[in-house]
Formats: structure tokens, sequence, C-alpha cells
């Protein structure tokens, strides 16, 4: 079973979403608020190359990385 870690902020409808629907297929994740972790906020700017973009999801046990959500 793959484990995912999220980064988004509370007031983004996309971030909102991912977390909704990986909660209906019952996948295991941890949610990082960019807005309250500061290492969080780093870690989303290593994935990101610098740019500022939510939600980015982290397979953690692949190391895939997508960003932004539209759940398609």
């Amino acid at each position: 079973m793959s484990h995912y870690m999220i980064f988004g902020k509370e007031d983004c409808p996309h971030t909102r979403k991912a977390r909704d629907d990986f909660k209906k297929m019952n996948r295991a994740f941890v949610y990082v608020n960019v807005d309250t972790n500061s290492h969080g906020l780093e870690k989303l700017l290593e994935y990101t190359e610098g740019k500022y973009i939510v939600p980015v999801i982290v397979e953690v046990d692949e190391g895939n990385v997508e960003i932004g959500y539209t759940g398609e």
C-alpha cells in the first residue's frame, strides 16, 4: 500500500478536493498545511522548483510527485 503526503492550504479548493477524494478512496495520507508549517513549505518549494503551487501530492514509497490536482 502506498503512502502519500499532500502539501496544501486550508483555503485552496483543489487541496480540499484532493483530501476529500483520498479519504473516499481510503488512501493513507499525511496532510501538511504549508501556511502553518515552514518546513512543509520548504519541501513544497523543493518539489515545485521554487514555485508556490498547491496542492502537491507525493507518493512517498515511489517518489512520484503530482503538482496540482483536478481529481482526474
